[in-house]
């Protein structure tokens, strides 16, 4: 959620938020409204209690005919509080649910618009001029024995999938490789729970506009994650941490299942949108004031993972209406994918400022020792979908794919996947 002072004191800094996420502004009068209201139903209830007990005081001191006036002035008191407490309590919760669905404030750098108003930062690369007609991912995959979608169909129905011997293995030497680098920088790996609780999922912001992406396992109520930012989000929910040395950087190596609802007709050829698949993300906890430079930091290891593939890529800002509840600012990274001829999503990277953190309750003490809500930030490392641009761009006349040469240590120092 957003610094309640913000909403107070800067409302029309919240307007102009929504106004750029395309979302309605009006709430922001709604939410004044209605802590105006509950603030008065705060005082109001408050200064009930004080006379209530005031009148405890006099009632013990009291005798005879003065007593029962007290007592029966005391049972009427004591209808108006829970009265004023019945309010109180409705119009908080009225204003938690509301204040609740409210995103976090865009940045002011973002782009306004929505999906296909993303400022381009930089290309990086050119795409690759090929002497013959590029096979797509999918028949690369098959022809190399590294990818079955007709049997994922099978086994488990529509966007579901094999992955099979070098597929497998090209897989985690992506995640492995991935590895290596978040722990040389500091990072800790961490293998996290798939799923989470109702209040994790809600704190991380997936349970409001893109709730209908997430699996729900009723019988338990619990959540698939789509990320593993969501459980490592929640790894320090309701703690005081200690930043004094920096910003606390985790990397989650997890599968993450999406339902990629309202996306029929989508990508369904291959591996690109697809409802399980595996990554390694980048999940960082510090002081609200390091947040942007953190950003620039987990943005620059994407890049660097990016170079170790050998692809041509584009850096983009992403417009405000495309935005995720949490973030104020994204970063996407993507991949040239020749079949498509068009650039492809493969690394996204959020600075979330303290919107998470206040949901989780996630804190730190600044330096007068009060507890203060950090910042979050979380970036993607390597996912599947990469596989996808490595295929694509590395592949050969035969129908062979070259291995990028940082890879290769990792794949056991195979240089070529060549067709069956």
């Amino acid at each position: 959620m957003i610094d309640p002072r913000t909403l107070r004191e800067e409302p029309d800094v919240v307007r102009a938020s929504q106004r750029a996420r395309g979302e309605d502004e009006g709430v922001v009068d709604k939410l004044l409204a209605l802590d105006t209201r509950r603030r008065s139903a705060i005082a109001g209830a408050d200064n009930l209690r004080a006379e209530q007990k005031q009148l405890g005081k006099q009632i013990g001191k009291a005798a005879g005919a003065e007593r029962d006036e007290l007592l029966a002035k005391g049972k009427e008191l004591a209808a108006r509080v829970k009265a004023a407490e019945a309010e109180q309590a409705q119009a908080s919760q009225e204003f938690d649910e509301l204040y609740q669905r409210l995103p976090n404030i865009v940045h002011p750098a973002a782009p306004e618009g929505g999906e296909e108003d993303y400022a381009v930062l930089r290309h990086v690369g050119t795409p690759r001029e090929f002497g013959f007609t590029p096979l797509d991912h999918l028949e690369l995959g098959e022809r190399i024995g590294a990818i079955d979608m007709e049997r994922g169909a099978k086994v488990s129905g529509a966007r579901f999938y094999f992955l099979t011997g070098v597929g497998a293995q090209l897989q985690l030497a992506l995640l492995n490789m991935a590895a290596a680098q978040a722990t040389a920088n500091g990072f800790q790996l961490m293998i996290p729970p798939v799923l989470v609780r109702p209040e994790v999922m809600a704190g991380t912001g997936f349970l409001g506009a893109h709730a209908s992406e997430v699996y729900h396992l009723e019988e338990d109520d619990l959540y698939l994650v789509g990320t593993s930012e969501v459980p490592l989000a929640g790894y320090h929910s309701d703690e005081i941490l200690d930043l004094s040395a920096g910003p606390r950087r985790y990397a989650g190596w997890s599968s993450c299942f999406r339902r990629e609802a309202g996306s029929y007709g989508k990508d369904t050829r291959g591996i690109i949108r697809v409802h399980q698949f595996d990554k390694v993300e980048m999940f960082v906890f510090c002081r609200p004031e390091e947040a942007e430079a953190e950003h620039e930091r987990l943005l620059a290891w994407e890049e660097e993972m990016l170079a170790k593939i050998e692809v041509p890529y584009r850096v983009i800002d992403t417009a405000a209406g495309d935005l995720g509840t949490s973030a104020a600012r994204k970063f996407d990274c993507e991949a040239w994918v020749p079949s498509q001829q068009a650039y492809r999503e493969l690394t996204s990277t959020s600075n979330c400022t303290t919107f998470q953190a206040r949901r989780l309750g996630v804190r730190y003490r600044d330096e007068d020792g009060r507890p203060q809500p950090a910042a979050t930030l979380n970036g993607t490392l390597a996912t599947t979908r990469w596989i996808v641009a490595i295929l694509e761009n590395h592949q050969q006349e035969d129908g062979s794919v070259r291995v990028p040469e940082a890879l290769r240590p990792f794949l056991g120092g195979l240089d070529v996947l060549t067709p069956r």
